[in-house]
């Protein structure tokens, strides 16, 4: 019988992330754009628009539309991915859109499109988190109004201990029960964007998981507001 998990293979505490580091600003030619790293994942995102929504049967004459594109570099992963749009890039796409719309005020913008490009250059674990961030770091810097920032961390639950930010070692513990969980926060109303899972646990573990990322996920978001500040100093 597997003995249970007390102490990370890496040395982090179980509340802790990997180091995390973000800029904005970094493609001149994009309206808005971002860089998000957390320990080994690294995602770009860039922002076009508002500009005219085609095809013009998308558009809503009430309000803009939010279009967001999910993309792992083939060299991205020891396994090297096949290039252009697979199911998992297109399910992440759309939970993508959907973690960010809650903050995007988009009805200032009718008949628009804002297009949120995102490329996963390096990843080890939380890559959607992570392009969920630089995402919303990325509509920031171009000008979108917005009512906070998104940020987003896994948690997970590893033989019933509760861990955040699971790299990539811990995902594929064989001899232990992993769940891994994504979650996007807004930070000011703590309201949950995005909750997805990957594995087992019981609701109370569930609870606990949610609960215990918080202090994460609001530092996150110091993270990408200090890095738009020194974009702008």
């Amino acid at each position: 019988m597997a003995e249970k998990y007390t102490e990370r293979e890496n040395g982090r505490g179980f509340d802790e992330t990997r180091p995390i580091e973000a800029k904005a600003g970094v493609i001149k030619k994009a309206d808005g754009s971002a860089y998000f790293r957390i320990g080994k994942t690294t995602a770009y995102a860039a922002v076009y628009g508002p500009r005219e929504c085609h095809p013009k049967h998308m558009q809503d004459p009430k309000t803009g539309i939010l279009r967001c594109n999910y993309n792992m570099m083939p060299f991205s992963t020891e396994e090297r991915v096949r290039p252009g749009p697979s199911r998992r890039s297109k399910e992440i796409s759309m939970v993508t859109e959907k973690a960010l719309l809650p903050v995007v005020n988009l009805e200032d913008y009718p008949n628009a499109v804002v297009d949120v490009f995102i490329e996963l250059t390096e990843t080890d674990a939380g890559s959607r988190c992570a392009g969920i961030c630089a995402a919303s770091m990325a509509l920031a810097d171009a000008g979108i109004t917005m009512k906070d920032m998104v940020a987003a961390v896994s948690c997970g639950v590893i033989d019933h201990q509760v861990a955040v930010d699971l790299d990539g070692p811990e995902e594929h513990l064989h001899d232990l029960d992993v769940a891994d969980i994504p979650v996007a926060m807004v930070p000011s109303t703590e309201e949950i964007t995005l909750l997805q899972m990957d594995g087992k646990v019981s609701q109370e573990e569930l609870l606990k998981a949610i609960e215990g990322v918080k202090p994460a996920l609001k530092k996150i978001a110091e993270i990408q507001r200090k890095a738009l500040k020194d974009r702008y100093k």
